[in-house]
């Protein structure tokens, strides 16, 4: 309808001008949600706030430290990087195309931590 305002994903490139206060959604699914309150099937997903210059990182970081057990399982052992076992990804893109992890965020992207399956 002429005269509403675009969601802000249309307008706006990682990175530009980003609210004061915005929201991003985190998507816990696969085996990845027995860390984080849920059986280790099908998805949570959770509404979390970002503050001017949060990126994927300080976002993750903040949190996994409501949940211990997530915590240990997404980042290094000096919670300096990405471990190994969890994807994430960043409006359905792994990070490495549009978002890295110290992109800033500019509100309403939803992150997904997608456990990696290995098999033979």
């Amino acid at each position: 309808m002429p005269g509403e305002a675009q969601p802000k994903a249309n307008r706006q490139l990682p990175g530009e001008v980003q609210p004061t206060a915005s929201r991003a959604y985190i998507e816990v699914t696969t085996w990845v949600t027995k860390h984080a309150g849920g059986d280790g099937t099908g998805s949570k997903l959770f509404d979390e706030p970002i503050e001017r210059g949060d990126t994927p990182r300080t976002l993750l970081r903040r949190f996994t430290a409501r949940f211990p057990e997530l915590d240990s399982a997404l980042w290094s052992p000096d919670h300096s990087e990405l471990g190994s076992h969890i994807e994430v990804l960043v409006n359905d893109e792994v990070l490495g195309v549009t978002y890295e992890l110290d992109t800033p965020l500019i509100g309403e992207e939803r992150i997904t931590l997608l456990g990696q399956f290995m098999g033979g």
